[in-house]
């Protein structure tokens, strides 16, 4: 079962000069249904306080809200999760501090990787980068969307794709087999966050119904 469909990625840096609040009540009028709370630059205070604010408009919308990196600030404002890379918590600690209610995501760049988070009691991995990225620095090349085979069937838990992931190749990613997506420049960066956001799902949620025919 999907957490699910899109989830969308913030970055204060590419939202121009709109604030995080507004990208977000954006993004979730357009039709995403989980928010990742990312930002590396912000002090623990101004973490708090904004993830605080995205707990109010995401809990109005029934929208999931995880956090990225701090399994603290996702406590400290109630989110509904927490994601992390490999350099982070492994899942077993974080499911710990988060306890058995909570998400827990953790990045993952190989199957084995994926493995592992799934036995350490990870909710989901993270997989990728799909296609090349200006968001984060790639310590490898783009995997395409063949990589996404890799996975399929082969987890007792939902793996999301992303990493470059847009309106012009999610319907690639959906015939790779992936069923759940994140997404972060596609959207944030859009002149019209709402659109961008609705066009994107529209056409992942077109392929997905495209393959059941």
């Amino acid at each position: 079962m999907d957490m699910f469909k899109l989830c969308v990625i913030t970055d204060r840096r590419l939202a121009g000069d709109r604030s995080t609040p507004e990208v977000v009540e954006e993004a979730i009028r357009g039709g995403a249904d989980a928010i990742q709370f990312r930002d590396k630059e912000a002090t623990s205070g101004e973490l708090l306080q904004e993830g605080l604010r995205l707990r109010e408009l995401t809990a109005e919308k029934g929208v999931l809200l995880i956090v990225n990196d701090r399994p603290d600030i996702a406590l400290a404002v109630d989110a509904d999760g927490v994601h992390l890379g490999q350099e982070d918590l492994p899942a077993f600690a974080a499911r710990r501090l988060m306890g058995p209610r909570k998400i827990v995501g953790i990045s993952a760049s190989d199957i084995a990787l994926a493995l592992k988070a799934q036995e350490e009691g990870a909710d989901y991995v993270g997989i990728g980068a799909i296609y090349h990225t200006t968001t984060k620095q790639l310590t490898a090349p783009p995997r395409g969307p063949e990589f996404i085979r890799a996975f399929s069937g082969r987890l007792n838990i939902p793996f999301v794709p992303l990493g470059g992931i847009s309106a012009q190749n999610v319907e690639d990613v959906v015939r790779a087999g992936a069923r759940s997506i994140a997404v972060c420049s596609a959207v944030v960066s859009a002149p019209d966050v709402a659109e961008a956001t609705r066009e994107l799902k529209g056409r992942m949620m077109k392929a997905m119904e495209d393959q059941l025919t």
